[in-house]
C-alpha cells in the first residue's frame, strides 16, 4: 500500500513540475495535462512500471514499458530510478536505460539519451544529481555522474563526469561554466552557447598567421596573405533550451 501511495505522490509531484516548467500547460487542468502531454503519459507509465517490477511481477513492466514508447516515443525501462518533479519536455526520441538514476527537479528535452557503452553487465548508464537540465538531441554514455544543477547543451555528447553546477557543450562534452563562472573562452549562458569548434579555428589561425610573421622577419619578406581571416562570433538565440 505504500508502495502505491509513493506512486500517487510522485505522479502529482510531477504533473506540477509539467505546469510550472511548460509555459503551454498554464492554465491548463491536471486532466487534460495527463492526457496529452507525452512526457507527463510516459512518466506516470513508468512510474506504475517501475512499482511492479520492484513488486516482482513478471512480464508486464516491460510490456507496459513497450506499449509506452509506442504511444509516447519515450522508452524508459522498468527499472530505471527517477525522483521526484522529473520533467521531459516534448518527449519524443527521449531513451533512458536500466541503470539510469535521476535525482529530483530534473528536466529533459527531446532527443535526449541516457545511454549505456559496450555490453558490460552492472552499473552502465549516467547517474544525475538535483536540479538537472539536459537540452535537446543530448547524449550521455556510460557510467557517468553528472552533478547537481548542471546544465547539458543541445546536442552534447557527455562520456565523463560533470561536475556540479556546470554548463557543458560540444562533441565530447567539456565545461564551459563552472559555479556561474567560465572555465576558458567565451562566456556562456543557457540561451547562447559558444561554439568550441569555432575557437579551436580560430586560435590556431592565429598561430599560423604568428608563424608566418616571424619566417617573413627571418626571410626579410612579406607575410604571405596578409595576416589570418577574422572568425566572428555567432549571434542570437540557440536551440540548447529545446
Amino acid at each position: 500500500m505504500n508502495r502505491w501511495k509513493r506512486v500517487v505522490s510522485e505522479v502529482r509531484a510531477d504533473v506540477k513540475a509539467a505546469r510550472e516548467r511548460d509555459p503551454a500547460a498554464q492554465k491548463v487542468s491536471t486532466l487534460e495535462i495527463l492526457l496529452s502531454w507525452a512526457g507527463v503519459q510516459a512518466l506516470l507509465a513508468h512510474r506504475l512500471a517501475h512499482a511492479l517490477l520492484e513488486a516482482g511481477v513478471p512480464v508486464v513492466p516491460r510490456v507496459l514499458a513497450y506499449v509506452t514508447r509506442s504511444v509516447t516515443g519515450v522508452e524508459i525501462h522498468p527499472a530505471a530510478k527517477i525522483g521526484r518533479e522529473f520533467f521531459i519536455d516534448h518527449g519524443s526520441g527521449v531513451v533512458i536505460g536500466e541503470t539510469a538514476e535521476i535525482g529530483e527537479r530534473v528536466t529533459l528535452y527531446q532527443g535526449v539519451t541516457l545511454g549505456g557503452t559496450g555490453f558490460q553487465r552492472g552499473k552502465r548508464h549516467p547517474t544525475l544529481g538535483d536540479n538537472v537540465t539536459v537540452g535537446s538531441g543530448a547524449k550521455l554514455l556510460g557510467p557517468i555522474a553528472v552533478g547537481d544543477g548542471a546544465k547539458i547543451g543541445a546536442n552534447t555528447v557527455v562520456i565523463e563526469d560533470v561536475p556540479p553546477h556546470a554548463t557543458v557543450v560540444g562533441n565530447p562534452g567539456h565545461p564551459v561554466k563552472v559555479d556561474g563562472r567560465r572555465v576558458e573562452g567565451p562566456d556562456a549562458d543557457w540561451i547562447h552557447l559558444p561554439d568550441p569548434i569555432a575557437e579551436a579555428i580560430k586560435t590556431l589561425s592565429q598561430r599560423i598567421a604568428d608563424l608566418e610573421q616571424r619566417l617573413a622577419e627571418l626571410d626579410g619578406g612579406n607575410v604571405p596573405g596578409g595576416g589570418p581571416t577574422e572568425l566572428r562570433e555567432r549571434t542570437g538565440r540557440s536551440s540548447a533550451g529545446g
